[in-house]
C-alpha cells in the first residue's frame, strides 16, 4: 500500500482541493504527475448501471447490459443473510469485471411511510433487519475487493421536497430508528464509504453536518473510509469539508474546488482537515487500485439464473385458502395481467439497470397447460371490457386463475413519493371480475411496496413477488407451481389503508420541515402498542409445509445488562414438503420509564428444514438487545427489570415466551429540586428511603383519619390522599403541614441528589 500522507504531502492545494470532487459525473479525479488514477464509481444496488458516455442519476440515459437482481424490498423479504451475501458478491464479481471501484448502494433508510417513492430500494421498516441485511450485503460485495456506499445519511424517508426538506426528531427516535442500520453496517462490515443524503437532518444539511459526519459516524462508530455526497446534495462545501464531506459528486465545475482554497488561504478553513479528505479517498482509491482483477469473467447467463433463485426465496406468500397453491402442472391454468407477460421486476431512478434479458411467467411456463390474456394495458392504464371479458373467459375454462397486478413504473420511483396506497382501479375492478368468474383465483403481485386490497377476502392465495429482479417470471413459475418452496416474510406491515399509518398525519411535513412526531413507533412498533387490526403483520409469510416452533431455552434467568444472553429453541417441519421457516425473536420490557414498544426483533435465522426435521436456532443477546437510548447520559441505557422473549414466525405469531430480568449497572444521574413530583422521587428506590419519613406527616393533611368504624371510608380516603401527593411538588412541603423548613428541605435535596 502506497505511503498515502507523503502523497498528499505532495500535492498542491489546488490538487487537493481537486480531489476533493469528482473528475466528471461518475470519476474521482486523477492527478496523474504522482500516479494518483482516476477511478469510477457507479448506481447500484440491486446491479450495475454502469454509463459509459453521457451521465445522468435518474436513470435516463442507458447504461451498460446488465443483470438486475431483485430489488431491496425483495432481498429484504428474504431474511436471509446468506442469500444476500452471495449476492453481494456476484455483483462485486461484475464490478471487478467493468473496473468499478464503488457500487452506490445498499440503501437503509427506514420505511417510515408507505408513501416514500423510493421503498422499493430500502429494506424494512425494523432497523435491526434493515442493519443485519445491508451488512451481508456490503461483506459479500467487498469480498471481492469492490467498496460499497451505504446510503443515504441519514433520515432521507421522503423524496417529497428531499433537497431541501429537514428531517427534524429527536435524539431517542435517530438512534432507536434511523441510525442503527448504518451503525450495525460500519461496525460489521465496515463499507468503503458512506453517501451523505440530500436533506437536512434538524435544521443542518447533511453534507455539512459535524455531528452526523464525524461525531456519531467517525468517533462514535469508528467509520474508516470516506463519506460521498448524494449527487448535487452539497449546498456548503467549504462547510463540508470541514463536517467530514470528503468527496463531492458529481463535479462541480472547478466552482467549489477554488472555494475550498480560498478559505483556506483565508485562514477559515484548516488545510489539515483537506489532507485528511484526501487521505480517506486515496486509501479507497488505492485499495481498489491495487486489488483490481479486470479479467474476472462476468457470466450473465449464470447471474441471470442465480437471480431467479434469490427471487423466489424472496417470494411471500401472503394467503393460501384451501391450500390452492402449489398449482398442479397437469391442470389447465390461466395468466392474467400484462405483467404476467411484461412484468415489472425494478423501480424507476438512480437504480434502473439496463438488464441484458428479463424472463417473464409466460415464457416461464411454456410447456404447461397456461393460457394468457392481457387483462389490462399498463401504458394506458385501462382495462377495457373487452379485455375484461376475455380475462372472463380465459378464468371460466381454467382450473386455477392467476392473476398479475400490481404498481406500474409510474406510481413510484425515485424523485416523488406517492399519492396513495391503492393500485390502479383497472386492476382492482380485474381481480373482482376473475374472482366472480373462477372462485380459485390467486393474485400475484409486482409492488416495491405495500398495497391496500379491497378485493383480499374474494380470492384465495396471494403471492407477493415484489421487483424480483429480471429473471422474476421464472421465480414465480417455480413458486406457484411447488418447485420452490415460497419461504419469504414480510420486512414491513401491510395496512389496512393508508390512514392507519402512524406517520399519515405528518408525512411530508410543511414546507421544508418534517416532523417525525410518531417517534419510535413506526411500523409493527405502532400497530402492536394500539393493538391495531392489520391486512398482513411484519414477519408474516406462509409456506406450502407447517412449522412447530418449541423448547425455549433462557441461559439465565437473571442477568446483568453487561452479560450476554443465550436463546434456543427448536424448529420443526412438521409437514410434507421441504422449506424453509424463518425463526424471528423479539424483546420487549414489560414494565419501564420510557413509552416502549411492546416489541422490538432483536434476531432473526433462516433454517432450511425437511419433513419431520428438527433444528436447535441459538441466538446471543447482549445489552443493546434490552436497552433504550437515554438523552440524559446521551447513551444506550437498561431499566431494571423482566423482559419478555418472544419466538415464532411473526411478529403476531409467537407462540413461545419467556421472561429474564435484567439488572442495570448503570446508575443515573439524580437532579431533584424543588419543583420535583412525590410521585417521580416515591419511583425511585434510592430517593423513596430518603423521603419515606415525611410522608406520612403530608398524609395527615392530605388523608385525615376517618371514624375507626369506617374502614372502607379510611381506606378510599388514603388512596385519594396518596394520588392528590403523587402530583404535588417538593415545595409544597413548605405549605401542607410537613414541618419543615428551607433549611430542612435543602438538606433533603442534597441527599435526594446523593450529596
Amino acid at each position: 500500500m502506497k505511503d498515502i500522507k507523503a502523497l498528499v504531502a505532495q500535492m498542491t492545494l489546488e490538487e487537493k482541493a481537486g480531489l476533493c470532487s469528482g473528475l466528471d459525473f461518475w470519476h474521482t479525479k486523477p492527478v496523474e504527475r504522482l500516479g494518483i488514477p482516476a477511478t469510477m464509481v457507479s448506481d447500484g444496488p440491486h446491479g450495475l448501471r454502469k454509463q459509459d458516455e453521457e451521465g445522468d442519476h435518474l436513470g435516463i440515459n442507458d447504461s451498460i447490459k446488465a443483470v438486475c437482481y431483485p430489488a431491496a424490498c425483495a432481498t429484504a423479504a428474504s431474511f436471509d443473510k446468506e442469500l444476500i451475501g452471495k449476492m453481494g458478491e456476484a455483483i462485486g464479481e461484475s464490478c471487478q469485471h467493468e473496473k468499478l471501484s464503488v457500487v452506490l448502494g445498499p440503501a437503509v433508510n427506514i420505511k417510515r411511510s408507505p408513501l416514500c417513492g423510493r421503498n422499493f430500494e430500502y429494506f424494512s421498516e425494523d432497523p435491526f433487519l434493515a442493519g443485519k441485511m445491508s451488512a451481508a450485503y456490503i461483506q459479500g460485495v467487498q469480498s471481492k475487493n469492490v467498496g460499497t456506499s451505504i446510503k443515504h445519511f441519514a433520515a432521507n424517508n421522503q423524496e417529497h421536497r428531499r433537497m431541501s426538506s429537514s428531517s427534524d426528531a429527536d435524539g431517542r427516535t435517530l438512534r432507536e430508528i434511523y441510525l442503527p442500520a448504518f451503525e450495525t453496517s460500519v461496525k460489521e462490515a465496515q463499507p468503503w464509504t458512506v453517501m451523505c443524503s440530500y436533506n437536512k437532518v434538524n435544521g443542518v444539511y447533511a453534507s455539512e453536518n459535524p455531528w452526523l459526519l464525524t461525531d456519531v459516524l467517525r468517533k462514535e462508530w469508528g467509520f474508516e473510509g470516506y463519506v460521498m455526497s448524494d449527487w448535487g446534495a452539497v449546498s456548503n462545501r467549504v462547510k463540508g469539508v470541514a463536517a467530514g464531506l470528503d468527496l463531492e459528486m458529481p463535479a462541480s465545475g472547478g466552482v467549489n474546488d477554488a472555494k475550498i482554497v480560498e478559505a483556506v488561504r483565508k485562514g477559515e478553513l484548516d488545510e489539515k482537515l483537506v489532507d485528511l479528505c484526501c487521505e480517506r479517498i486515496l486509501n479507497i482509491v488505492f485499495r481498489y487500485q491495487e486489488n483490481a482483477k479486470p479479467e474476472t469473467p462476468w457470466d450473465k447467463e449464470a447471474q441471470h439464473a442465480f437471480s431467479g433463485q434469490v427471487a423466489a426465496d424472496c417470494m411471500v406468500l401472503l394467503k393460501n385458502e384451501g391450500d390452492v397453491l402449489p398449482l398442479n402442472k397437469a391442470d389447465a391454468i390461466a395468466f392474467i395481467g400484462e405483467f404476467a407477460a411484461k412484468p415489472r421486476f425494478q423501480g424507476g431512478g438512480s437504480s434502473h439497470i439496463n438488464s441484458f434479458k428479463t424472463t417473464s411467467a409466460v415464457e416461464a411456463a411454456k410447456g404447461l397447460n397456461v393460457a394468457y390474456a392481457p387483462g389490462y394495458s399498463v401504458a394506458k392504464d385501462e382495462a377495457t371490457d373487452e379485455m375484461i371479458a376475455e380475462a372472463v373467459k380465459a378464468a371460466k375454462a381454467a382450473k386455477v386463475a392467476v392473476v398479475f397486478a400490481g404498481l406500474p413504473d409510474s406510481y413510484e420511483s425515485e424523485g416523488y413519493d406517492r399519492t396513495h396506497m391503492q393500485m390502479p382501479a383497472c386492476q382492482n375492478k380485474l381481480i373482482e371480475a376473475v374472482a366472480a368468474a373462477n372462485p380459485n383465483t390467486v393474485v400475484v403481485l409486482h409492488n416495491g411496496s405495500p398495497v391496500e386490497m379491497p378485493w383480499i377476502g374474494k380470492v384465495k392465495a396471494v403471492l407477493e413477488a415484489y421487483l424480483g429482479g429480471q429473471n422474476v417470471g421464472s421465480a414465480t413459475v417455480k413458486v406457484l407451481f411447488g418447485d420452490v418452496n415460497p419461504s419469504g416474510h414480510l420486512a414491513e406491515t401491510f395496512p389496512l389503508k393508508l390512514q392507519d399509518n402512524p406517520s399519515y398525519l405528518y408525512y411530508g411535513g410543511e414546507g421544508n420541515r418534517t416532523e417525525y412526531r410518531e417517534g419510535v413507533f413506526v411500523g409493527y412498533r405502532y400497530y402492536d402498542k394500539k393493538d391495531m387490526d392489520v391486512l398482513f403483520p411484519f414477519g408474516h409469510g406462509l409456506s406450502y409445509t407447517t412449522f412447530a416452533y418449541t423448547n425455549l431455552r433462557l441461559s439465565a434467568k437473571e442477568i446483568k445488562d453487561t452479560d450476554a444472553l443465550t436463546v434456543t429453541v427448536t424448529v420443526t417441519n412438521t409437514g410434507k414438503r421441504f422449506g424453509k421457516a424463518v425463526a424471528q425473536l423479539y424483546v420487549g420490557d414489560r414494565e419501564s420509564t420510557p413509552i416502549r414498544p411492546v416489541r422490538e426483533l432483536k434476531g432473526f435465522e433462516k433454517v432450511a428444514l425437511e419433513p419431520g426435521e428438527s433444528k436447535d436456532v441459538s441466538f446471543t443477546l447482549d445489552k443493546r438487545a434490552f436497552a433504550y437510548w437515554n438523552e440524559a447520559i446521551h447513551d444506550w441505557h437498561v431499566e431494571t427489570g423482566d423482559f419478555t422473549v418472544e419466538v415464532g414466525a411473526s411478529s403476531r405469531d409467537l407462540p413461545l415466551c419467556d421472561t429474564v430480568k435484567v439488572e442495570s449497572t448503570v446508575e443515573l444521574p439524580r437532579h431533584y429540586d424543588l419543583d420535583s413530583i412525590f410521585l417521580d422521587v416515591m419511583n425511585d428506590p434510592r430517593a423513596k428511603a430518603v423521603i419515606d419519613p415525611f410522608i406520612s406527616k403530608l398524609m395527615a393533611v392530605f388523608a385525615p383519619p376517618a371514624e375507626e368504624s369506617d374502614a372502607a371510608k379510611e381506606a378510599i380516603s388514603e388512596d385519594m390522599g396518596l394520588a392528590m401527593l403523587n402530583y404535588m411538588p417538593l415545595r409544597g412541603m413548605l405549605s401542607f403541614g410537613a414541618n419543615a423548613g428551607p433549611e430542612e428541605i435543602e438538606a433533603l435535596l442534597k441527599a435526594l441528589n446523593g450529596n
